[in-house]
């Protein structure tokens, strides 16, 4: 039970720390960066391995620098959706 409370609270870290590294941000409060974290997380570790420190099942660097992709993607596809020029 500990080890689940550990790793939602590292999503949360990582997702908030993406997106505050990448402009435009995430919405959705501590939801989203949830979301970012776990998608983070998949995609660093999918694009660039697992090295670094591993804490709650995340390794860090790759989970931070994926949460970071993921909430560009997602603000660029939401420009892209509302019309708005980039």
């Amino acid at each position: 039970m500990i080890s689940l409370l550990i790793t939602i609270i590292m999503a949360i870290i990582i997702g908030a720390i993406g997106s505050a590294i990448a402009p435009g941000g995430m919405p959705g409060g501590i939801i989203g960066s949830m979301i970012a974290g776990f998608v983070g997380a998949w995609l660093g570790a999918l694009l660039l391995g697992t090295w670094g420190p591993i804490i709650g099942g995340f390794a860090v660097v790759p989970a931070i620098i994926g949460a970071v992709i993921f909430v560009l993607l997602l603000t660029l596809l939401s420009r892209t959706l509302n019309g708005k020029p980039s």
